[in-house]
């Protein structure tokens, strides 16, 4: 697969999913579009056709607002076809402002409210191990949702019951709605706070493919594992990169062609 066509092909259905709604979240959802690639296409044991396979592993985005990507993934991916991505956030549509799994097929879980989706990928992943089933939980979490508690009492119960079929994956873009991290408040150094907790934690570039690949099969024994993916808000777009103020604006019709228009290959 060409990593760098395929990226740009992702976030122009992202762009154009965001601009027909004039809703939702372009800043996070473009610069998750990596990790979600090397989960997707290169990682995860998954099968398109048969979405509810009880062996599958399971992808919890917690951030739940960067579903455009997850939607744009899994509907080139075939879950169901991209014509539905026009539909994002349309009365009736099964692709709402975050991801419900009653609704969407290869949704695993319904997220949205922040923080609660790193508890949910360790239940689910402390479920596998008392079934004595090998699948894997993945759960990509935001770095402002890293303000909130339930994430760190989900990490001290994943590394107490030793979860080490359990990944989190931080998309750290140090933005969020209000402004960075560290003024609305501040992480300090977020990989030695996951290893205190008791996780085998590695940073890496957050856009380079093969570099999430690496570290999501990188094994592991009786931890849960945290990947730190450096990434930059808004990612792709010249005028979104590092501004908190795309965080949740929609583009005018300029704006959406000149995005768009950054996209070709």
């Amino acid at each position: 697969m060409q990593y760098d066509k395929k990226a740009k092909e992702l976030r122009a259905e992202i762009l154009k999913m965001l601009y027909a709604c004039q809703s939702g979240h372009p800043g996070g959802s473009l610069s998750c579009v990596e990790m979600l690639m090397a989960l997707y296409y290169e990682v995860m044991k998954i099968d398109p056709k048969n979405p509810a396979d009880p062996d599958r592993d399971r992808l919890v985005l917690s951030k739940g607002h960067a579903c455009p990507a997850l939607y744009a993934v899994l509907a080139d991916l075939g879950y169901f076809p991209k014509e539905d991505l026009a539909d994002l956030r349309q009365i009736n549509s099964h692709l709402q402002g975050h991801p419900d799994c009653t609704k969407t097929p290869g949704v695993d879980m319904n997220t949205g409210s922040l923080g609660q989706g790193a508890s949910l990928g360790m239940g689910l992943a402390l479920a596998a191990k008392y079934a004595k089933k090998d699948y894997r939980v993945y759960t990509v979490l935001g770095d402002g949702e890293c303000q909130e508690g339930l994430v760190w009492e989900a990490a001290m119960a994943a590394a107490h019951y030793k979860l080490d079929n359990l990944t989190f994956l931080l998309d750290h873009n140090g933005l969020q709605i209000d402004g960075s991290n560290d003024e609305v408040m501040s992480l300090g150094d977020v990989v030695k706070k996951f290893d205190a907790f008791g996780f085998s934690c590695i940073k890496v570039d957050g856009h380079d493919i093969r570099a999430i690949v690496e570290a999501l099969e990188a094994p592991v024994s009786g931890k849960p594992k945290f990947i730190c993916c450096e990434t930059v808000k808004g990612k792709g777009v010249s005028f979104m990169e590092g501004q908190f103020g795309w965080h949740g604006n929609p583009m005018n019709k300029e704006q959406f062609e000149q995005a768009l228009s950054e996209q070709e290959v």
